[in-house]
């Protein structure tokens, strides 16, 4: 059932997520929002580093921006200024909650939650077919040591599979057009969407002196922030770049941040070439850079990561090893996407949404050499 309204809200604000990743899984929801209200003034309160990510949007008229250093209070008078007639919730969070209501927005939307109901004026009830909380909770150790002890009668190491993840209800762009279907907007999923324009793929190629490239680019992605048990072992992937290379006569994009620094200096240095094939860019970019090149890319192979879901949104297919989390939940682009290859072993313990491996990391080293090559040369 949708909220009524007795008057057709004009300014309106949504409270963003706190992730490059999920800011993008947002934006199918966005979207939708925009076609309920075409003519309404829809702000998006964003942390600052996800700055660069709306430039162009067709769905946000504004961002307000802050910093991690900014409280509630600070982020509420802030949003006052904006004399917002509604605020959509799109976190989970108290703090979110608080924030709008510091803000003395009339009408606060969000997912019904403990200890932050009290700042809502209306919660919306999670959906009757959603995931339960219980398939997305970290595993403990013991219960990883159990499901590997069960499975002794198989091979240490599992044979992996690729895949394009089928259309499914459990992904997390769901429960976002859930929030803007309770305000009547169609929850029919749309592909998530981000836009860098022509001329800002010109100037980042010649930022970085790729104008003379003539053979295919592809990029690579080799870290994740969440922790090392999101992360394909980086002697895979010089393997697979160096076979791709071979097969392709490609130039690779490295790409990271700073913290991939040195991840990045070592495939740069493994990976023999000629002048101009191999690119290493990480930490090198803004956001806005980072989208426009990967926008330029024929393919991104890459771990479950920010980077991923960005370059999905452009449009550039992506080869993703899955080991510690779910492309089910949280995979690339809208379910079901032919474009992507997404890669899993039959590990029993995967997914189990820890940052590090209790154990000896089969669900990652069960992914081969070959099947990532074949996947990439198969959409690039």
């Amino acid at each position: 059932m949708s909220i009524a309204f007795k008057t057709t809200p004009r300014r309106i604000l949504v409270r963003g997520v706190n992730w490059l990743g999920d800011a993008v899984m947002t934006t199918p929801a966005l979207m939708r929002l925009r076609e309920k209200f075409p003519d309404a003034h829809i702000a998006l309160l964003t942390p600052e580093k996800l700055r660069d990510l709306w430039p162009g949007h067709s769905a946000v008229n504004e961002t307000i921006l802050f910093a991690p250093h900014e409280n509630v209070f600070v982020v509420g008078k802030k949003l006052r200024a904006g004399k917002f007639d509604l605020a959509l919730v799109l976190p989970n969070s108290p703090r979110s909650a608080i924030e709008t209501r510091l803000a003395g927005i009339p009408h606060r939307i969000g997912c019904a939650r403990p200890w932050r109901n009290f700042f809502l004026t209306q919660t919306v009830a999670p959906r009757p077919d959603a995931v339960p909380q219980c398939r997305m909770r970290k595993r403990p150790v013991s219960e990883i040591k159990r499901l590997v002890a069960a499975d002794v009668n198989r091979r240490t190491i599992h044979e992996n599979r690729a895949f394009t993840s089928a259309a499914s209800d459990a992904h997390q762009i769901h429960e976002y057009l859930h929030l803007v279907a309770a305000l009547g907007a169609n929850p029919e999923p749309i592909a998530p969407q981000l836009f860098v324009t022509p001329e800002e793929v010109a100037a980042a190629k010649k930022k970085f002196r790729l104008e003379k490239i003539a053979g295919p680019i592809f990029g690579l992605n080799p870290g994740a922030e969440y922790g090392s048990a999101k992360r394909w072992p980086v002697e895979r992937f010089i393997a697979a770049a160096r076979e791709i290379q071979n097969w392709t006569n490609s130039t690779w994009l490295v790409f990271g941040g700073q913290a991939d620094a040195a991840v990045a200096r070592r495939i740069e240095s493994a990976i023999p070439s000629p002048p101009s094939a191999i690119w290493n860019l990480a930490g090198k970019t803004s956001l806005r850079e980072l989208m426009a090149l990967l926008k330029l890319c024929r393919v991104l192979l890459t771990n479950d990561s920010g980077p991923m879901h960005v370059a999905a949104a452009l449009g550039t297919p992506v080869v993703v090893p899955f080991g510690s989390t779910s492309p089910e939940l949280t995979g690339p682009g809208l379910p079901g996407d032919p474009r992507h290859r997404l890669l899993k072993s039959d590990a029993p313990c995967s997914p189990c949404f820890l940052r590090e491996c209790p154990i000896d990391f089969r669900c990652m080293n069960g992914i081969t050499v070959e099947s990532v090559v074949e996947a990439v040369l198969s959409v690039g």
